[in-house]
């Protein structure tokens, strides 16, 4: 009897156990390892009511249990080679997003899942999400150039102040968080992006020297559109204004517009992030006297999905993908595409430049 796809979850954190979750649920998955460095992995069996085998050590994890394809949610600077690894083993790769910590690290996973003729997913999940896609559908529509603006600056305190303390040993927060709105940037204009600028600041020595954990970015688009987007993690951030995501145009404006998303204590909360609950679409049209023709229109999105009804939409795709073999090239190129654009702002925040494209 055929069991489905035999996956290995690599990492048990955040985002790992979330995915691991999808496959305990879903069809056509069967888990066949659980891999990390510390507890987690037991503490996600626990939670699934499971007992997955477990391993500290990915090379022995990949070679005990032959898996068809590997999830692969551990921090950015181990990617890269957990991801050819599993390509060389002859596995399919779902890898969270970024796809490595340095570009050339990143054209090395796609080639290297080209060469393995593998399928290579890359977690950007808010493409996953019905009401981001309608988000950046009706942005489209606003004209030429587009304002883009952005930010999800997070209070992070507790448990989520040590992950993103590790995250910052390899990635700032606006190459971690920033390739998702820089993604969304570039769907939302079919321009070319031509140039960069940034700012930083290090407000903690509780990173390295060479990071920082405040970060904007501003991107400029040949058709003369521009996009900030805004990241700040730790303890000392502001909550005011963390959740901005709003897009205006000649012929309007439109906004996720969040509630309980925004409300006191949860800026550093994942549920959050995804949330958009309302949109707001607002149209420029004006009469002789200048006033608008029409009020603005609400499309309310009580019904959206939850963060792991994303991640199990995300999986059901990559399932579709290694199953009825989908060309996934301009995934890809815009996963590829996307780390360039953040790492090049990396570059002006700590040159102080202008960076050409």
């Amino acid at each position: 009897m055929d069991v489905g796809i035999k996956i290995l979850v690599v990492g048990c954190g955040n985002m790992g156990a979330s995915h691991a979750r999808a496959y305990h649920d879903l069809p056509g998955f069967e888990i066949v390892g659980l891999v990390s460095r510390g507890e987690s992995k037991s503490r996600l069996n626990k939670s699934l009511q499971a007992a997955y085998p477990e391993f500290d050590d990915f090379e022995e994890a990949l070679l005990q249990t032959k898996p068809d394809a590997v999830c692969i949610s551990t921090y950015p600077d181990t990617h890269e080679n957990y991801a050819i690894r599993s390509f060389e083993a002859g596995a399919h790769v779902f890898l969270e997003k970024p796809l490595a910590d340095t570009v050339l690290g990143a054209q090395n996973v796609i080639d290297a899942a080209i060469k393995y003729n593998k399928k290579l997913v890359v977690g950007y999940i808010l493409r996953y999400h019905p009401s981001w896609k309608k988000f950046i559908a009706i942005s489209r529509k606003m004209g030429t150039p587009l304002v883009m603006r952005m930010n999800l600056n997070q209070q992070s305190h507790g448990y989520m102040w040590d992950v993103h303390r590790n995250l910052m040993n390899s990635l700032s927060p606006i190459v971690d968080c920033g390739v998702h709105y820089i993604d969304v940037m570039c769907q939302m204009t079919d321009a070319k992006p031509v140039q960069v600028s940034a700012i930083g600041a290090r407000l903690t020595n509780d990173i390295p020297e060479t990071n920082y954990n405040y970060g904007q970015l501003q991107l400029h688009f040949d058709d003369g559109s521009v996009g900030w987007y805004e990241a700040g993690w730790g303890p000392m951030v502001s909550q005011t204004a963390f959740f901005v995501k709003d897009v205006f145009g000649p012929k309007g404006a439109v906004s996720i517009v969040p509630n309980h998303a925004v409300r006191e204590g949860v800026s550093d909360s994942v549920e959050a992030h995804t949330k958009t609950e309302s949109i707001r679409v607002h149209h420029a049209d004006i009469d002789v006297n200048n006033e608008f023709l029409n009020a603005d229109e609400w499309i309310h999105l009580e019904d959206e999905p939850t963060h792991q009804d994303l991640c199990n939409r995300e999986q059901l795709f990559f399932q579709k993908a290694i199953v009825e073999d989908l060309d996934l090239k301009k995934q890809s190129e815009d996963a590829l595409n996307s780390l360039r654009i953040a790492f090049a702002c990396d570059q002006a925040v700590k040159t102080k430049s202008i960076i050409t494209l």
